[in-house]
């Protein structure tokens, strides 16, 4: 399986290195090459589902292409693994990071400025046969707004940055990578999410300092923001969200797999909530909406020290009435 991982990983960075120097027209061909005739691609609001590599170039990467000049893929993390969730029978592959290009057309109702603008982007994909079967791309869109003066969500708990990559510029997994290591990284991972499940513990804190380093960095979503050791977490974001949210559901992941020290996860959705208590600036919306997320961590020793989230908020907002792309 170490193999599969990385022939796995061979055939998305020959994939990335095609579509990202690719003219338009050249695109047809290269999807052909690297994806099969049964491939679904999953993109945040306004994209959606897409499947066949024909609809996913019309609707997503012409007006991408169309609007960002000198596109470069600006790369921070990259890891590959058996998915859990299907009990490590499919091979993914992951990729964070920003592109980077110049921002000279609008873009799905997004003004352009004509200067350098980097996009927060995050990207699973199952590799089977040689080819890409599935892929999810999450892109920040509230994050490439706010480079062009829009804060529709303002203001927003935590900070909003250009977010770098690990502390420890380690991420980028080209080789194979310890199989104990990569098991110690999802053990840690899913300790955690059965910590949030289960409640319980007397504090935040507590529960919290389980897996977490002390000065634990969590790169949030714009909206949100980031936000830097467990007790500042607590007050920017999960104290926000625990008491304006209610009726929390866990959807299940899709993928959710590590290697190394890295490990992440997405669903479709993640999570169903009741944001009755207003949350996001939103008027109390008594009905459940969904979060599609992506989580994606980097382990120090026995604890989490970094977390990257994308979360689709135009959609979790779209369910409760508010179309911020109209809007503009």
């Amino acid at each position: 399986m170490s193999t599969d991982i990385q022939h796995a990983k061979a055939i998305v960075l020959n994939w990335q290195n095609s579509i990202d120097n690719a003219a338009l027209e050249q695109l047809p061909a290269y999807f052909s090459e690297y994806t099969n005739n049964s491939y679904i691609w999953r993109g945040m609001h306004p994209f959606h589902e897409q499947y066949g590599s024909d609809s996913v170039i019309e609707v997503f990467y012409h007006p991408f292409k169309s609007a960002f000049s000198n596109l470069q893929r600006r790369q921070d993390i990259f890891f590959a693994g058996q998915n859990e969730i299907d009990g490590f029978s499919s091979v993914w592959v992951a990729s964070m990071g920003h592109f980077l290009g110049l921002f000279d057309q609008p873009f799905i109702s997004i003004p352009s400025h004509n200067k350098i603008v980097m996009i927060r982007y995050a990207e699973f994909h199952k590799v089977e046969n040689g080819q890409i079967c599935e892929t999810a791309l999450f892109i920040d869109l509230l994050h490439l707004m706010a480079q062009v003066g829009l804060t529709p969500i303002s203001p927003q708990t935590g900070m909003h940055l250009i977010q770098p990559g690990p502390r420890t510029h380690d991420g980028l997994l080209f080789e194979a990578q310890s199989k104990q290591q990569g098991e110690v990284t999802l053990a840690l991972i899913n300790q955690m999410i059965g910590d949030i499940n289960e409640g319980q513990y007397a504090t935040p804190q507590d529960e919290l300092r389980q897996c977490w380093h002390e000065d634990m960095l969590w790169w949030g979503p714009t909206g949100i923001g980031a936000t830097y050791t467990i007790d500042r977490y607590i007050n920017q974001h999960q104290r926000p969200f625990r008491t304006q949210n209610e009726g929390r559901r866990f959807n299940g992941h899709i993928c959710r797999m590590a290697e190394g020290a890295y490990g992440g996860f997405f669903g479709w959705p993640n999570l169903s909530i009741k944001p009755t208590g207003g949350y996001l600036g939103m008027p109390p919306f008594d009905d459940y909406a969904d979060m599609r997320v992506v989580d994606i961590y980097r382990r120090e020793g026995n604890k989490l020290a970094e977390n990257w989230i994308f979360i689709d908020i135009l959609h979790f907002l779209n369910m409760q009435g508010r179309d911020i792309l109209a809007e503009i």
